[in-house]
C-alpha cells in the first residue's frame, strides 16, 4: 500500500534526524494513512480509500459524496 492520502495528497517527505550531539541522519516523516470503507448512499456500494487521518476529518466536515465527486473530477477512479 503506498503512503499516499488520496483526499488530501499528503505523501512520505523526508527530513534529517539530528541527535543531542548534533549527528544528523536521514529519515521519514510518514503520514498517518489508514485503508477505510465508505458508504455511498445514492450509489448503494461501499469504496475503500487510503486515507490519512485529516483525510477523515475532511470527508467527516464536507461528506463522502461531495468528497468522492471532487476525486471523480480530477480523473481518480473510485
Amino acid at each position: 500500500m503506498s503512503r499516499v492520502c488520496q483526499v488530501t495528497g499528503k505523501r512520505c517527505r523526508a527530513g534529517t534526524s539530528v541527535s543531542f550531539s548534533g549527528k544528523r541522519g536521514a529519515r521519514r516523516f510518514v503520514p498517518n494513512v489508514q485503508r477505510k470503507r465508505f458508504y455511498l448512499h445514492n450509489e448503494r456500494r461501499w469504496v475503500t480509500l487510503t486515507v490519512s487521518a485529516s483525510g477523515i476529518r475532511t470527508i467527516n466536515k464536507r461528506g463522502i459524496e461531495s468528497v468522492v465527486a471532487d476525486l471523480r473530477r480530477a480523473g481518480v477512479r473510485v
